[in-house]
């Protein structure tokens, strides 16, 4: 069985209150919910922090996952340390971000994490975890 980790960050927790306008009204854990349903013959796991360091932290204890979805939030743009730990991976990793980041003010087109994922989907609301997980499903072979 593939196991997947979905790593939140910075005010993903506000999902469906903060700017729904951006960012739509489902909260993160029903639609989580959801993907655990459609995908039942994967195991799904998820983390949320508004902590830098937890995510640190839980990016360097994925190694029992085949695969990692991160949308750091706003630490896209500023933490290095959260790049630095992803490079220690050895599978496939897919940023996503749930708003068009090139829509949106220029210092969030910048991204320290870009450079250490095998690919990003971004502008596709939360419909772009379920493209990372089937991307990640099919393509599960390549690194």
């Amino acid at each position: 069985m593939q196991k997947i980790l979905i790593i939140n960050g910075a005010n993903i927790n506000m999902q469906g209150k903060r700017e729904t306008s951006i960012y739509g009204s489902t909260p993160f854990n029903i639609f989580f919910a959801r993907l655990q349903q459609q995908y039942s013959q994967i195991q799904l796991d998820y983390f949320q922090s508004n902590i830098e360091g937890e995510i640190v932290s839980k990016i360097q204890q994925s190694n029992i996952y085949d695969a990692l979805i991160i949308n750091p939030g706003a630490y896209t743009h500023t933490s290095i340390a959260i790049a630095d730990a992803l490079k220690t991976l050895n599978f496939p990793i897919i940023e996503v971000h749930i708003s068009n980041i090139y829509n949106r003010e220029k210092f969030r087109h910048q991204s320290y994490i870009a450079s250490c994922c095998k690919g990003r989907i971004c502008g596709m609301g939360l419909d772009g975890y379920r493209l990372a997980i089937e991307h990640i499903i099919y393509n599960h072979n390549e690194v």
